[in-house]
């Protein structure tokens, strides 16, 4: 068993790291021609955005999760359909919407985040994503190679940046 001393020590560690991790911030901004309504797990939330408009949302350290639009929305109340990228009828989603639907996918906490754009879900809207420190990721048609890039070793991995940063998502870059 660790001593009183020691305890207090990896208490105040633990307390630190805590403290230091932080929420990051996403700007979300439509430039399409046309509304999307963003939506994003598990952070929850969707809105409209029209031409022009952005959408800011906070996301907790410790959260992995990603980001998408809708398009071809109609809601009444906070029920309704989209054309591409659904999440069962819902105007806030608590579950992915379904395929076409390009996500920005995201890990944040620790020394680093991880991100990236995938297709894997099919593609329906063109987005750029991007860290305040790390590379910008764009993604104007459906085969994206450039935003989820294979490496030397073959491995796809997401891109990193410093832990604490800020994050912009631009639909129809």
């Amino acid at each position: 068993m660790a001593s009183p001393a020691v305890c207090s020590v990896l208490f105040i560690l633990a307390a630190f790291a805590a403290a230091s991790a932080r929420a990051a911030t996403f700007t979300i901004t439509n430039n399409c021609g046309y509304t999307v309504w963003p939506a994003g797990i598990p952070v929850g939330g969707g809105t409209q955005l029209d031409q022009g408009q952005t959408w800011t949302v906070n996301v907790p350290a410790g959260t992995s999760g990603r980001f998408w639009g809708r398009t071809g929305c109609s809601f009444n109340g906070g029920s309704g359909h989209c054309d591409s990228a659904d999440c069962g009828g819902a105007l806030s989603c608590t579950v992915s919407g379904q395929p076409p639907a390009t996500l920005a996918e995201f890990s944040i906490g620790g020394a680093q985040d991880f991100y990236d754009i995938a297709v894997i879900d099919g593609y329906n809207v063109a987005m750029a994503f991007s860290c305040s420190f790390g590379v910008g990721l764009v993604c104007r048609e459906p085969t994206c190679l450039d935003a989820y890039p294979n490496n030397p070793d073959g491995a796809a991995r997401p891109n990193s940046c410093p832990g604490n940063s800020n994050y912009q998502l631009t639909f129809c870059p």
